[in-house]
């Protein structure tokens, strides 16, 4: 295929989502995949097999054990399975994923895609704050495909200080979009945690997708869906019981939230994409770039 037929076909991948019912479709399919009928170890079989899932390193391999499909796809690793990195300054990679962008935030801007890049700003949802700190940082973006695992771990140990979800679309973020959609990551909904670390302030962003059903936190459980109307925060720098901004959906008391490096951290109900931020420039592995393959817990880089 020509360069220029690979660019058309990349458009027409994307845009053609512009007019379907994003939201409605994706609801639909979390109802799916929460069901148990009879068709759910066919429907996980025939999907393991189109997407060559290994089924090696799963705590529990045997896919008949899987009650509903989104048990199946959320499924655990063994713990050996994943090893992660230990020195003091290491970076671990959060997800099973291809590493689409990875390098510096430049003037509070991000790189996309050849020719793109988008505004840190809109990616935290007008945090000022957060955007002051991490403006000139380092940031690593990784998208977790159908056949990946999709768990999703700290590459440095922290404490939370915050949990903010802003509402948008739920275009696909696979490289077609990537490569097509100005600010693709500031259009999707999408759910920001932020911590502290040894190292300064780190953000994790899990940007919601086309049927990616749920995006959870282990603190928080399901953010979303249903989506939100507005952006909205819950701060965990109170004491416990106590809540920042918080909107009436997310109301209630928060405690104290400190991750090691490794731990869970939340998941996505389907495939999706995580930004990782970090105030601090990092010191990413020479010998990684765009389209490479990551494992949860191997080393991306250090911070300086």
């Amino acid at each position: 295929m020509s360069f220029a037929a690979g660019r058309l076909l990349d458009y027409l991948k994307t845009y053609a989502l512009y007019p379907l019912p994003q939201h409605a479709l994706t609801r639909l399919v979390y109802w799916l995949t929460r069901r148990e009928s009879w068709w759910t170890p066919r429907a996980i079989s025939a999907f393991a097999r189109a997407f060559d899932v290994n089924m090696n390193d799963a705590l529990e391999p045997d896919l008949a054990s899987y009650r509903t499909f989104n048990a199946f796809f959320t499924r655990a690793l063994k713990p050996e399975a994943r090893p992660v990195v230990s020195a003091a300054s290491d970076i671990a990679s959060p997800a099973d994923g291809r590493i689409s962008a990875i390098g510096r935030v430049t003037d509070a801007r991000l790189f996309q895609a050849k020719g793109r890049d988008y505004s840190l700003l809109a990616l935290l949802g007008g945090d000022g704050a957060a955007t002051e700190r991490l403006g000139d940082g380092g940031f690593a973006t990784l998208y977790l495909s159908p056949r990946d695992y999709h768990r999703l771990h700290m590459p440095l140990s922290g404490r939370l200080i915050r949990q903010s979800y802003v509402p948008g679309r739920l275009f696909s973020v696979g490289p077609p979009t990537v490569r097509t959609l100005p600010d693709l990551f500031t259009r999707n909904e999408r759910v920001i945690a932020q911590f502290e670390t040894d190292h300064g302030l780190m953000a994790m962003v899990l940007v919601g997708a086309m049927n990616v059903a749920a995006i959870e936190t282990v603190w928080h459980g399901l953010v979303t869906p249903p989506p939100g109307k507005g952006i909205s925060h819950i701060d965990y720098r109170e004491t416990a019981g106590s809540a920042g901004h918080v909107s009436a959906r997310n109301a209630g008391s928060v405690t104290p939230v400190h991750l090691q490096r490794g731990a869970e951290m939340g998941r996505f109900n389907m495939g999706s994409t995580v930004i990782v931020l970090l105030e601090n420039n990092a010191l990413w592995r020479s010998d990684i770039q765009s389209g490479d393959a990551v494992r949860m817990g191997e080393l991306l880089g250090q911070v300086r």
